[in-house]
């Protein structure tokens, strides 16, 4: 069974994301079926980083290491900041048919060489998923400039962990992020990106913002409540 035969036949359809939810009706499943319904995060599991370390920035990416991410304006920000800085791209690139455009990579590297930031940027490759925990915790400000995300688990884990998130306006960035509150939603832009890193470099904003982002992924991620969502709904059909 297809899941358009599938979604015809189902009393209700669950999506992640008001973006899925978006995708689901154009898709032309009826609104009357579906629901938005994230999902969850156990937030304990995350150590709660509250910006320890002093001196040089640690700039967190997670995610594949793909064209979408344009993680290429991440790296343009770097070079344009005063501040002491290291960025860390953690996960691996993304597989591609011989089809498609390939060597993405390799591209970023010699963007970093470019750009003469060799020795501020790490790529880490990828992580099995019980040691993405440790590098959440190394960092002190998650960017995210991806240009499209139905719902962006790194982004959801980098709020657990207490991180201030600088991001496009993607996937679960629209529920989490409150401009000046919990980190900064951005067009894309790099000085605008170079400029927010820049005002995240005050440790004492970092630490209200990642205090505030990780208590506001609890409340709107946490399973205790996506258990009662699910529960609710299903006693509703």
């Amino acid at each position: 069974m297809t899941f358009k035969t599938s979604a015809k036949v189902a009393d209700a359809v669950v999506v992640s994301s008001k973006l899925e939810y978006e995708d689901a009706i154009e898709f032309g499943i009826k609104k009357n079926k579906l629901f938005v319904i994230p999902m969850g995060i156990d937030v304990d599991e995350y150590v709660d980083s509250q910006i320890n370390h002093e001196g040089t920035i640690n700039i967190l990416f997670v995610g594949r290491i793909a064209r979408v991410r344009r993680i290429e304006i991440l790296l343009q920000a770097v070079a344009r900041l005063s501040i002491p800085c290291q960025l860390i791209l953690v996960g691996g690139e993304e597989k591609t048919s011989s089809l498609s455009k390939s060597g993405y990579l390799d591209e970023l590297k010699n963007l970093c060489k470019a750009l003469n930031i060799n020795d501020q940027v790490t790529f880490v490759g990828p992580v099995p998923q019980d040691e993405l925990f440790n590098w959440y915790s190394k960092g002190d400000i998650f960017v995210y400039p991806s240009l499209y995300e139905n719902f962006g688990q790194p982004i959801l884990e980098a709020a657990a962990a207490g991180l201030p998130i600088i991001s496009t306006s993607v996937g679960v960035a629209r529920e989490l992020i409150t401009d000046n509150e919990t980190g900064f939603l951005f067009t894309g832009d790099v000085q605008e990106l170079a400029d927010r890193i820049t005002q995240l470099s005050d440790q004492n904003i970092r630490k209200e913002m990642g205090k505030s982002l990780r208590q506001k992924a609890r409340s709107l991620y946490g399973w205790k409540g996506i258990i009662k969502q699910y529960l609710d709904l299903y006693y509703s059909l």
